[in-house]
């Protein structure tokens, strides 16, 4: 007696003619069970092929809402969900693909009080998290609570893909054991993608999860590949566990969860030259202060604070500047990442006074100029 509907059956029946799935395959699909985390780039194609594969039990972590700078890649939502939650859209759209698999939505922010509980739950965890702290807390997690999982990553035209705590395999911090210093990587929110390119990423991992839950092929574990767009290569790296990782290895001393939030800000730190000015205080001090918008230009198109010197980052150094006097020099992107490390620079070249908008072109709008558009 199989667990599958004569309608599942029907939709399925592809999957039966591959002697490595069948109806027993199936049937192990619908038992078992994927945490996502995150309903955004990576996490669209992992939902839509895991539900449209009849995984039996989805979930789903994202407490984001739906933003029009999401749907160049963010396959799941579409044009009306814009300012609705990623879940809304989420459960609409994997209803309709699937009527047949339990989804579990989860509103939350992961946190090191929460995930553990969340991913315990599940047979494997799908990582699309597209910000260090995430990946971290995800991994670590999985570490604790022996769960394999299934991470990838994207930026510009490259994307990453593994399969970490598998079967005593290496675990994300085997291969990168700490996360970076704060204000070395792009801003979350500040990172280009190539639209597609989530999509490659995303069904690789997909395709990662099914295996597992099949225990079926050879899952990337102890392998990172390593894939570009604009050449279409791909590469494969070999790693093995580190028995010296201070989370997987012999003598682990990571033996509880952190959370890294300060690995997306600003980066500053108590030796940082850069002083950030607040959006209430740059406003009665528009008419004296020196404003550089480091920017690129189409970005300016959107929205901009005036009168401000445009000066794009990657051309501070041969920028011929005008003579500022006594005036304070402030630097401003769109979040407040980019305008730090161009205040670092000025004051490297000589320049003593120079601050950075706390929060950049975003924060300006929220608190000063919501008739801008936002991006």
């Amino acid at each position: 007696m199989t667990l599958l509907s004569t309608e599942e059956l029907i939709r399925y029946s592809r999957h039966f003619n591959l002697d490595q799935v069948g109806v027993e395959g199936q049937e192990r699909l619908k038992n078992g069970s994927a945490l996502l985390i995150g309903a955004g780039g990576l996490g669209s194609p992992l939902a839509l092929y895991l539900a449209a594969a009849g995984v039996g039990r989805l979930g789903i972590v994202d407490f984001d809402v739906v933003d029009r700078t999401n749907l160049q890649r963010q396959i799941l939502h579409g044009s009306a969900g814009v300012g609705k939650p990623k879940l809304e859209s989420a459960r609409a759209r994997l209803r309709d693909m699937n009527p047949y698999i339990d989804l579990e939505l989860h509103p939350v922010r992961l946190t090191s009080e929460n995930a553990l509980d969340l991913i315990a739950a599940y047979d494997v965890v799908a990582d699309g998290a597209d910000n260090f702290p995430t990946r971290y807390l995800v991994n670590d997690a999985c570490v604790l609570t022996g769960k394999p999982l299934v991470s990838g990553s994207i930026q510009g035209f490259e994307g990453q893909l593994s399969v970490f705590n598998y079967r005593g395999g290496p675990c994300y911090r085997c291969l990168f054991p700490s996360p970076p210093p704060p204000g070395s990587v792009p801003s979350c929110a500040e990172g280009g993608v190539l639209g597609i390119l989530p999509g490659v990423i995303g069904c690789l991992q997909a395709t990662e999860v099914l295996k597992l839950l099949l225990e079926i092929g050879e899952p990337a574990a102890g392998r990172l590949l390593l894939y570009d767009a604009l050449s279409l290569d791909f590469n494969q790296l070999r790693m093995e566990r580190d028995p010296q990782c201070a989370l997987c290895g012999d003598n682990p001393i990571i033996t509880s969860l952190v959370d890294y939030e300060d690995f997306c800000g600003s980066g500053q730190t108590d030796n940082d030259p850069v002083v950030e000015i607040q959006p209430q205080e740059l406003v009665g001090m528009l008419d004296k202060v020196l404003l550089v918008d480091v920017r690129e230009a189409y970005e300016r198109l959107i929205c901009k604070i005036e009168p401000s010197l445009h000066v794009p980052l990657h051309r501070l150094a041969d920028h011929p500047w005008p003579e500022s006097g006594d005036r304070t020099m402030v630097t401003y992107c769109k979040t407040g990442i980019r305008s730090a490390d161009a205040a670092r620079r000025l004051h490297a070249q000589g320049f003593n006074d120079v601050r950075s908008l706390a929060g950049g072109m975003m924060a300006w709008i929220d608190r000063i100029d919501p008739r801008q558009e936002k991006y």
